[in-house]
């Protein structure tokens, strides 16, 4: 709540004749929690209970986050590796100038999309999370362009009432 993501409670939800959607956010962003708040906003805004299951990669350990805070809220595949997903969400990565080849979890990246075909209904994308689809599922190499042509961009609401735009402030 304190960070404006819309929560029901345990009693609500258990009254609900559907069950949640079970979301898995492989989070590559060096600053997690920031990252991981923006998902949660963006996705409360949902009428559907959203049960998000934050991921991270074991063969790379982030340095911008406490390990106790990544063992204590984020999983790994092998801690996942017999559940079922409706979604699978791969964030960006500060690695887009890198040859996939060469990001140290690329291995392990391509395990977890082989795991997502038969364990996870949709995947999604974001920044340089698509351009890994991209490249995996379709054959569709990457390149550099000489100017930035997508991603986030500096911007400012001026109507923070607006219910298309709920959850982007």
């Amino acid at each position: 709540e304190k960070e404006q993501i819309q929560l029901i409670s345990s009693e609500t939800a258990l009254t609900q004749d559907i069950r949640p959607m079970k979301v898995l956010l492989l989070n590559l962003m060096p600053k997690k929690r920031e990252t991981e708040v923006q998902f949660a906003r963006l996705l409360g805004n949902s009428p559907l209970q959203i049960e998000l299951t934050l991921m991270t990669t074991a063969s790379y350990i982030p340095t911008n986050e406490e390990k106790g805070y990544l063992e204590e809220f984020y999983f790994k595949l092998n801690d996942i590796k017999n559940h079922f997903f409706d979604a699978l969400i791969i964030t960006g990565a500060p690695v887009e100038t890198l040859p996939f080849e060469k990001v140290k979890y690329w291995d392990e990246l391509l395990d977890i999309i082989e795991w997502s075909k038969t364990n996870v209904f949709r995947r999604m994308g974001i920044c340089w999370g698509a351009q890994v689809f991209l490249k995996v599922l379709f054959g569709i190499e990457k390149y550099l362009l000489p100017e930035k042509k997508f991603g986030v961009y500096d911007h400012f609401l001026t109507n923070n009432n607006d219910k298309l735009l709920q959850g982007f402030i």
